[in-house]
């Protein structure tokens, strides 16, 4: 699928401004959408939108499917009439830079249940709303609401530590569970409605003004999750639910060890056998609520690092073949054109390549990769082919600043980057934008943190760390008049304004 010359901003809506202790879908999500307009951008991209697990990390969900009920605002649930509008003092201070995952969990939970019995007496048209969305959403819903009923039932263990009939989800435990479970499981339909509801808000906002939605799909799912719990046949797992292989990647850059990400691996024989069922029904769901689905670990679905369950590290796996291409020819058949970027960084090979080649999926530049001293590097702007997504920068990645400011002065890279670049650094942020924008690639990208000029603190996240991530959140006032005309000058002057 050909994408038109265009370009936009990298912003989780965790990490929007506003006074609950996470950025959330209220009006600062409405606010930085006019920001995108006002600055002739195309898209907003987003990270996961699932509910997070513990490490808080958006590509470790509770679902495949679900919303992460953190993001619901309370100000729109005043506007509902489900909140009263003088109830709820801020969770922490006012217009924090950090997320408080913690403080915001307990309070969103508490607005939340609030809402919930305010809304068995609401108005007859909101329950209606609940009862089509309800409907239309059953064949994920119940399990996914049932899954986290029974989670909280037995002080959070993880599913394959419940007892056995509900592990195994003998119907006659699951029959008990909904019948003692009812009111937690109604509940956690509701967070759900909410969710999807005020974030189909935003999405018309924005596509109303001509911007577009870019979504991630992790290409692995949590252990601890509705999907496997559900779906245990289509996984690699032991007898008991443990994993027989998990995921991750060989030692590389940013570790010596490998990356152990710990997901379960696909039964690609399984998924194969039912036609890949669950993955054509994932992106169509997936592609209801945003506009371009950026792809995961892309090479994965090639062949996949298959580490021993149990390992520490991942450094004893092995590459296994995947049917990328049986996948992605089903998801043709059953969706047609599929509106995917893709994230082909890391250990690439030609079969990789050619797989995203052959169906003209655009891969990812990043031009923090590119300053080594060879000319040839595919991460420099003279190097890049039209279908492709320049990116100053992405979550995994230091920010521009932190970036520059981590090179000694006498490095290679910086002197390569000064000449290439014709910069003496100062404004080195906007220099990489100005190098992306002024790419032949026909998407480029780059995080706020970059049009902000932030360093190292407000990184996003760094991989195969356990703590300290995906944390950074902007103030409100950071977005000025002088960074939206810088940035929406350098979008007219290199032909990429919405």
């Amino acid at each position: 699928m050909n994408f038109p010359r265009a370009s936009g901003i990298l912003l989780h809506p965790t990490s929007l401004p506003g006074e609950y202790g996470i950025g959330d879908l209220g009006s600062h999500a409405y606010e930085f959408v006019n920001f995108l307009i006002e600055t002739k951008q195309t898209y907003w991209q987003i990270l996961p939108l699932g509910p997070t697990g513990w490490g808080d990390s958006p590509y470790s969900s509770y679902s495949a499917f679900a919303g992460n009920t953190l993001l619901v605002s309370p100000e729109k649930l005043v506007e509902d009439g489900l909140l009263e509008a003088d109830r709820h003092p801020p969770a922490n201070e006012q217009n924090s830079d950090r997320v408080d995952y913690g403080g915001a969990y307990e309070f969103k939970r508490s607005v939340l249940h609030e809402a919930f019995e305010n809304f068995k007496n609401s108005n007859a048209d909101l329950r209606l709303k609940y009862d089509a969305f309800a409907d239309e959403h059953a064949s994920w819903l119940e399990d996914f609401a049932l899954y986290l009923a029974i989670k909280a039932s037995q002080d959070h263990k993880p599913w394959f530590e419940w007892e056995a009939g509900l592990k195994f989800r003998d119907e006659s435990a699951l029959n008990e569970a909904r019948k003692n479970l009812g009111e937690e499981i109604y509940r956690e339909k509701f967070y759900q409605f909410l969710f999807f509801r005020q974030w189909a808000a935003v999405k018309e906002h924005a596509n109303g003004n001509g911007i577009k939605v870019v979504g991630d799909a992790p290409i692995f799912v949590a252990l601890d999750s509705a999907d496997v719990w559900h779906h245990r046949e289509q996984f690699k797992l032991n007898d008991d639910g443990s994993p027989k292989v998990v995921s991750g990647v060989p030692p590389d850059f940013f570790s010596g060890t490998g990356q152990l990400w710990g997901s379960p691996i696909y039964d690609w024989d399984a998924m194969r056998s039912d036609g890949f069922s669950w993955w054509i029904e994932r992106v169509r769901f997936a592609l209801k609520t945003l506009d371009v689905l950026r792809i995961d670990h892309f090479r994965g679905f090639a062949a996949a690092w298959e580490v021993p369950g149990g390992d520490p590290t991942a450094e004893h796996g092995e590459w296994v073949d995947a049917p990328g291409r049986e996948l992605f020819s089903a998801l043709k058949d059953s969706l047609g054109d599929l509106p995917f970027w893709v994230e082909d960084l890391g250990f690439m090979t030609p079969d990789v390549d050619a797989l995203r080649d052959d169906f003209e999926f655009p891969g990812m530049r990043i031009l923090q990769f590119a300053f080594g001293d060879d000319a040839r590097n595919g991460a420099l702007p003279h190097n890049y082919i039209r279908n492709c997504i320049a990116y100053t920068g992405t979550h995994d990645n230091d920010t521009v600043v932190g970036w520059w400011n981590s090179q000694p002065p006498d490095s290679g890279a910086r002197e390569f980057c000064m000449k290439y670049l014709a910069t003496d650094g100062s404004e080195i942020n906007w220099d990489m934008i100005r190098a992306a924008w002024a790419s032949v690639a026909d998407t480029a990208i780059a995080p706020l943190q970059d049009a902000l000029g932030l360093g190292n603190e407000a990184r996003m996240n760094l991989p195969a760390s356990m703590s300290g991530n995906w944390y950074w959140r902007f103030k409100d006032g950071d977005l000025t008049d002088e960074i939206a005309a810088r940035l929406r000058e350098l979008t007219e002057v290199y032909g990429r304004e919405t």
